[in-house]
């Protein structure tokens, strides 16, 4: 397999791997993580609903910002840190800053995150350089508003490696787990490198991300897993310009989330030609009664890669997911949806499309019980209302 072939998770992994052996020390350069993302997006450049210009977007903004890697002759690797940052603290906000060359207050993100203050109702940035963070972080319950503010996704990552098996369950395996309400992350990735698995394999499934607490808001952000990539667990959730990408429900829980320009890349193994074979599914959403007001909506994003996937399978018997304005490539399985095999399902569940397009979005061998939504049915899964976001979303500053 040429080094092109490999997707960032398992060139991840085989760092990780390494990392095992040489004191959990990952190459802490942006540069690293950079080649890392573009031999993963490369993977998928043939499909024509998969671009990159956020990559370069966030890299511009990021990447460059400090020239942390100056050879000692030239200069010290914190020269370029402003003497006065980070700024005092004011009355509504904290600003904390990590580097991993010892250049802020704090090397590792999960130290900063200890230092706030229990229950504060100041927003506490977090100022994540850019750099591979090898280490699981745990924002808990008692700590609300954090936010994550990394130099740029390609640039600045958050990445362990636990599976199901090795942290006594998929809930529990994520690299980042958030409990807390308010939380927002901003031009960072969060990974998962443990081995890619096969369909199938029992425990496992290795989650980037769990965001388990109300008004969660992700900005810019990577995603970067196979199984179970993104658990988007409980409470309303905005996602807005962000690259998800897995191969097994790797969009999966029961909250209530608004998907807005993203990317959403399956790598699942190529299918040959003619094959009828579903190797992945996209969403597996978790609500398990008819007054649960939760469900995904995913409005103008991009869904390529590989494999044949369905858009999304019935974790849980009144499962809901929407694609509206959404281009679909040609790896989307022509039936569409599945029932988790479990015909009793169909009733219940709510599986929509609005107005997609793409080679993926032929809704004409659709499962019966998809809907190709009216104008009504539509309304209101189209925008952050979803969310109640006139409640709490706070406009990108």
């Amino acid at each position: 397999m040429s080094l092109k072939a490999i997707s960032l998770p398992l060139l991840f992994a085989i760092f990780a791997s390494l990392a095992m052996y040489t004191h959990l020390s990952l190459p802490n350069n942006p540069k690293f993580v950079k080649h890392l993302i573009d031999l993963s997006l490369k993977t998928f450049s043939s499909s024509p609903f998969v671009s990159t210009p956020m990559v370069y977007s966030a890299l511009d903004c990021g990447l460059h910002r400090h020239k942390h890697h100056q050879d000692s002759t030239t200069g010290s690797l914190c020269d370029d840190f402003p003497p006065d940052f980070p700024p005092p603290d004011t009355n509504t906000t904290s600003i904390l800053c990590v580097d991993r060359n010892g250049c802020c207050n704090f090397t590792m993100v999960q130290s900063a995150v200890d230092a706030v203050s229990v229950l504060s109702q100041k927003r506490t940035i977090i100022w994540i350089n850019s750099g591979v963070y090898y280490e699981k972080v745990i924002i808990p319950k008692n700590k609300p508003n954090i936010t994550f503010q990394g130099q740029g996704f390609a640039s600045t990552a958050i990445v362990w490696n636990d599976t199901a098996n090795s942290s006594h369950g998929t809930f529990y395996s994520g690299s980042v787990q958030v409990f807390a309400a308010n939380f927002i992350a901003k031009n960072i990735s969060f990974m998962n490198v443990a081995p890619i698995p096969k369909p199938g394999d029992v425990g496992a499934q290795a989650v980037a991300i769990r965001v388990a607490g109300d008004q969660a808001a992700f900005w810019g952000c990577g995603f970067f897993g196979s199984q179970d990539t993104l658990h988007d667990d409980r409470g309303r959730h905005y996602f807005r310009d962000c690259y998800i990408q897995g191969s097994i429900d790797f969009i999966f829980g029961d909250a209530r989330s608004f998907y807005e320009n993203c990317q959403l890349i399956s790598m699942a193994n190529p299918v040959p030609v003619g094959s009828k074979v579903i190797n992945g599914a996209i969403t597996a959403h978790g609500r398990t009664s008819m007054d649960e007001n939760t469900g995904y909506a995913f409005v103008a994003c991009t869904v390529g890669g590989t494999g044949r996937v369905w858009l999304g399978r019935a974790w849980r018997p009144f499962s809901r997911v929407v694609f509206a304005y959404t281009s679909l490539s040609d790896i989307i399985a022509s039936e569409g949806w599945n029932d988790f095999n479990d015909p009793t399902r169909d009733q219940s569940i709510f599986y929509g499309e609005y107005m997609c397009k793409g080679p993926g979005a032929n809704t004409s061998t659709r499962v019966p019980y998809a809907q190709k939504l009216n104008d009504t049915q539509a309304s209101i899964f189209l925008n952050v209302s979803f969310i109640d976001a006139d409640q709490w979303l706070q406009p990108y500053a």
